[in-house]
């Protein structure tokens, strides 16, 4: 599966993540608001968000999220290393002026799209007390498993819950074009 693939929809252009963007990014990253109930909650500060945009750019699979009406980067999502016919979609985030429309859904059907070409399934992994994302992943047809993962993080173990979206359940959900 190519992980850093070009996408675009009707709004948002997704675009393989540069050094470059930088600026913009840190931008966006930088509203406290942002992270307010995301598990990492410091990840607005520099020195939190370059640890951040580091890895992306190191593990590949980083997209920058771009609105086509601006030309504005407005956020970022990732793809992980596909392994046993399952990719992970996450490390999503998206500027405040962009929640609460269709932003999100129009990027996790974009990046889904490209994904279940070459994947069964497609695994998201959310903060177990971020309960925007949880209630955006139900939004977007995801099922809540009985899975969940223990993350390290710099302020310690944090419980992740899984959902997954697969082929057939994406073809009948709310998010098939």
């Amino acid at each position: 599966m190519d992980r850093r693939p070009v996408l675009e929809g009707e709004r948002l252009l997704l675009r393989p993540l540069t050094l470059d963007d930088w600026d913009a990014l840190f931008a966006v990253a930088s509203d406290p608001e942002v992270w307010a109930i995301h598990p990492q909650h410091d990840r607005w500060q520099e020195p939190v968000f370059r640890r951040f945009f580091a890895d992306a750019l190191g593990r590949g699979g980083a997209l920058v999220v771009i609105d086509k009406a601006t030309g504005a980067v407005v956020g970022s999502s990732q793809y992980k290393e596909e392994a046993g016919g399952v990719v992970e979609i996450g490390w999503t985030f998206l500027a405040t002026s962009h929640w609460g429309g269709s932003y999100n859904r129009e990027m996790k059907r974009l990046m889904l799209v490209h994904a279940l070409q070459f994947v069964e399934r497609v695994e998201f992994r959310v903060g177990e007390c971020n309960l925007r994302s949880q209630r955006a992943m139900e939004k977007i047809g995801g099922r809540l498993t009985e899975r969940f993962d223990m993350v390290e993080t710099p302020s310690g173990p944090m419980r992740h819950v899984i959902y997954e979206i697969t082929r057939e359940s994406f073809a009948s959900g709310p998010l098939n074009p």
